[in-house]
């Protein structure tokens, strides 16, 4: 049955969830949320679940979660051996990180899905790869007039270095299809752009962006919910307290945004939504904008076609259960269909107030920073100002001779 351009599937009899994976940067605990919520889900309607997942450190592989557990690697090899052995219908790509993503693609492109009659819920497989390749996601964008940063998807070093040159220096290398955004950065200088570039297409990368810098914006997210009927709604905004340049890993997310006016905030929204109905997402993803701080301009940075590390922070923020929801539709359930998580006498279909404030920041080891004394917990990036940020309980002083400020327990 196909209702605006979407299938929608039967119910599966057995689906194979792609886990949370080992512990590496792109997967690991990350990604345990979505795929715990996504299992329960998927037990509520009654259908058997295999997880492949070789972390025992999560709490999906716990027993009495998945009906079949395989602690071996997220990889096509195994994958594969484990539709064969288990006799799968279905598969879950959205639940386990960029790992599961690119596993889910190459699996696609050897037809091995095909061979076994294998589907893939929620999102297809033309989305995904639509909002993995570079070039073809500039390209869906543009169709419908949303505006990307001046940039060239290439996929040797002499093209890149060719459009670093035509676009100018600094510029944003951008990997693809990439864990964590391993490999991506800014560069400086053409002297610097050969390491950056041996950095990027390292371990055999296909495709690398070169884009035009926006060091200094602001970077905005949204998590989009849209079912197989086209509902689609905004359940959370959030922004880094850091400008674009600074990665979020070493920001501290603030949810939700504080710092737009409602101009700003509704633009971003539409286009949000106009972006993931377009790309024909079905389920859970997210939107990452650079917004001009001195006028209404903004960027499509990328969007993530799965559950992210920010997934679970929205929920949490929220009350809004993204993964269990995004599992219900990836089963074709639409949003007013799924019973509301906190009131149970409304549907799913409504976005949460903004009647909350979230702000997690990020631990790391004391040993990259050359200015951390026995006084203080860790570490985190800032820019190069002397302020002095406070979130919760603790408060963030810069170092005069360091960029790295001090993050004290007691402040």
């Amino acid at each position: 049955m196909t209702v605006y351009g979407a299938y929608l599937p039967r119910k599966p009899r057995k689906v194979l969830v792609l886990g949370s994976g080992a512990l590496q940067i792109g997967q690991a605990g990350e990604f345990d949320y979505s795929g715990t919520q996504a299992i329960k889900a998927l037990k509520e309607e009654g259908v058997a679940t295999v997880l492949i997942n070789p972390n025992i450190a999560t709490i999906q592989t716990s027993e009495g979660m998945a009906d079949k557990l395989h602690l071996t690697a997220v990889t096509p090899e195994f994958v594969e051996r484990i539709l064969v052995k288990e006799e799968v219908d279905a598969l879950l790509l959205s639940f386990g990180g960029q790992t599961a993503l690119n596993c889910g693609l190459a699996l696609d492109e050897a037809g091995v899905l095909d061979k076994y009659g294998v589907r893939v819920l929620g999102t297809p497989v033309k989305a995904i790869r639509d909002t993995e390749d570079r070039r073809f996601f500039i390209e869906r964008l543009a169709e419908i007039g949303v505006t990307t940063a001046r940039s060239r998807a290439c996929r040797t070093a002499d093209e890149a270095r060719a459009a670093a040159r035509e676009i100018g220096f600094p510029v944003m290398l951008r990997v693809g299809f990439a864990l964590g955004g391993q490999g991506s950065g800014i560069v400086e200088t053409e002297a610097d752009l050969d390491q950056a570039l041996r950095r990027a297409f390292a371990n055999g990368v296909p495709q690398v962006l070169v884009e035009e810098n926006l060091r200094g914006w602001k970077e905005i997210e949204y998590e989009v919910v849209r079912d197989g009927r086209n509902n689609c709604i905004t359940v959370c905004n959030m922004e880094n307290v850091d400008p674009m340049g600074i990665h979020t890993g070493e920001s501290i997310v603030v949810a939700p945004t504080q710092t737009l006016n409602d101009e700003e905030y509704q633009l971003l929204r539409s286009v949000a939504i106009k972006t993931i109905r377009h790309l024909g997402i079905v389920g859970e993803c997210n939107i990452q904008f650079a917004l001009n701080p001195k006028g209404v301009d903004y960027r499509v940075i990328e969007v993530n076609a799965r559950l992210s590390r920010s997934s679970a922070l929205a929920s949490k923020a929220t009350g809004y259960p993204l993964a269990y929801i995004a599992a219900k539709i990836a089963l074709g359930y639409t949003l007013p269909e799924i019973p509301n998580a906190i009131t149970r006498r409304t549907t799913a279909f409504f976005e949460p107030a903004l009647d909350y404030l979230a702000a997690p920041s990020q631990r790391s080891s004391s040993g990259r920073c050359a200015c951390w004394t026995s006084e203080c917990g860790g570490w985190t990036r800032r820019p190069s100002s002397s302020r002095t940020w406070k979130t919760r309980s603790r408060t963030l002083h810069r170092c005069a001779s360091s960029p790295w400020p001090r993050r004290c327990s007691a402040g």
